[in-house]
C-alpha cells in the first residue's frame, strides 16, 4: 500500500499505463492472427494489406515504447518473408 501522495499517483499512473500496453499489444497480437489466417486461405491481396497494418502497429508500439524496436523489426521481416513466400 502506498504511503506518500507521489507513490499514491505513481500507483494511478502505472495502472492506466498497463492498461494502454495491453491494449495495444492486444490490438497487435489480433492484426496478426487476422494475417495468418489470411496466408493460410491464400489471400495475397488481403495478405498485403494486413501486412502493412501490422507492420504500422508494430512500428507505432515500439515508438510508444510498448515494445523494444528490434523486436518490432525482426518480427516485421518474418511476417514480410512469409508474405512474399506466398506472392
Amino acid at each position: 500500500m502506498p504511503n506518500t501522495k507521489s507513490a499514491i499517483k505513481r500507483t494511478r499512473s502505472t495502472e492506466h499505463k498497463q492498461q494502454v500496453n495491453r491494449a495495444i499489444k492486444s490490438r497487435i497480437g489480433t492484426l496478426e492472427r487476422k494475417f495468418n489466417d489470411l496466408v493460410r486461405e491464400g489471400n495475397k491481396d488481403g495478405v498485403t494489406s494486413a501486412l502493412k497494418d501490422v507492420a504500422s502497429a508494430y512500428d507505432k508500439a515500439a515508438k510508444k515504447g510498448v515494445i523494444h524496436r528490434n523486436k518490432a523489426d525482426n518480427k516485421k521481416s518474418r511476417l514480410s518473408k512469409v508474405a512474399n513466400a506466398l506472392n
